[in-house]
């Protein structure tokens, strides 16, 4: 009896959220780590290692959702690039209107670390989602 490959579940969720996301009226939005390899992006937009996509139909032409890659062309300042992600790259996907979203494990299946242990906020502030463009 041969052992089957172990399948990530990133790919399914993320499609998932996708269309949970524009079909609940929202603009689904993915966090790439623009670091790791093979990530295809234009670089003026990167911030801190970090760049935030808009993935709704309406803002890309040609999404293709797959097991190992986002792609999709899609117009920043009016330029039209192609932009190519691998799947383990993408750290989240959320709507941007309300914030709900996922956050994707590390690969080993385990949460990413922190990067710093967060401040301790005053207890009676809520924490608030900022979306980094």
């Amino acid at each position: 009896m041969s052992a089957t490959p172990k399948l990530s579940r990133r790919p399914y969720l993320l499609r998932a959220m996708h269309e949970w996301v524009g079909d609940s009226g929202g603009t689904p939005h993915v966090i790439v780590d623009a670091g790791r390899p093979g990530v295809q992006v234009p670089r003026a937009y990167v911030k801190e290692g970090k760049i935030v996509l808009n993935i709704s139909t309406s803002a890309t032409q040609r999404l293709a959702l797959g097991n190992e890659w986002i792609e999709f062309d899609a117009r920043f300042a009016g330029v039209v690039h192609h932009v190519k992600v691998p799947i383990a790259a993408v750290l989240g996907i959320y709507a941007r209107e309300s914030g709900e979203g996922m956050v994707f494990p590390g690969e080993d299946g385990s949460p990413e670390p922190p990067e710093k242990p967060p401040a301790p906020e005053e207890p009676t502030r809520r924490p608030k989602l900022k979306v980094v463009k």
